[in-house]
């Protein structure tokens, strides 16, 4: 596990003239995370399923004075292979690059004793926390390995002990596919990291824990300096774990 240096400190135009990837826009994590970069400058891409919402969070960036973003409407549920090679084609032919990809999407499924789970929500839970990341990253790659100092991020979760049958194993998994490209990108200008938020006042953790005394959790926007240090192109950071160090 990794922590954030003390001396970091993002500058106003940390991330300026590039652009970054968020999916799970408009989730707790996502939304963050995209409302930062592009207060520090990057053009962001909001991939969402929910175009209502992520409508409201591209209004609210411009509000904000940041570069205008663009909006990518997918349900990560049923999306096709062919699916993500478009979108990354429509990245290179909008941008002409892609400086960095952060997985921030998450389903929670239904997590019961594994005896009593049912395939469909196993299938569902995977599409959208590992099979989505494979494919989205597989189609990225070529952009993200031409961009200088890339950075491609996947959000963990590790859950202990029994009962979160599907999550559990999907997340752990993502986590070893990172370390896969983590090792295959060694010495390149691609960074792979992981970054574990811990328990956080998200939609997902009200879900997952509904009697716990989540209001005195730390909201996601206390992991923005996290995420930031994650994307910053002066970043050495490579193959690592980072927890979030809510203020």
């Amino acid at each position: 596990m990794t922590g954030i240096p003390a001396e970091f400190t993002p500058d106003p135009e940390l991330l300026r003239e590039r652009v970054i990837l968020v999916t799970g826009a408009t989730g707790g994590i996502g939304a963050v995370a995209a409302r930062e970069f592009a207060r520090h400058g990057a053009s962001v891409i909001l991939l969402a399923r929910n175009l209502r919402r992520v409508e409201a969070l591209y209004d609210e960036i411009e509000r904000a004075g940041g570069p205008t973003p663009a909006i990518y409407p997918m349900n990560l549920e049923g999306a096709t292979e062919k699916d993500y090679a478009d979108l990354a084609d429509n990245v290179e032919r909008e941008f002409g690059r892609l400086d960095g990809l952060l997985h921030a999407a998450a389903m929670l499924g239904a997590p019961t004793v594994f005896a009593q789970s049912d395939s469909e929500t196993w299938y569902r839970v995977h599409q959208v926390n590992l099979h989505a990341p494979y494919l989205l990253t597989r189609a990225c790659l070529p952009l993200l390995a031409q961009a200088e100092a890339g950075s491609l991020v996947f959000v963990v979760d590790d859950k202990p002990g029994a009962y979160w049958d599907a999550y559990q194993v999907s997340k752990r998994a993502l986590g070893a596919m990172a370390n896969l490209l983590a090792a295959e990108y060694e010495g390149s200008g691609l960074r792979v990291n992981c970054f574990d938020p811990g328990q956080t006042r998200t939609g997902l953790q009200v879900r997952a824990f509904p009697a716990a005394d989540n209001d005195s959790l730390p909201p996601p926007e206390a992991h923005a300096r996290a995420l930031l240090y994650l994307f910053d192109p002066a970043l050495e950071l490579h193959g690592a774990l980072l927890r979030g160090e809510p203020d």
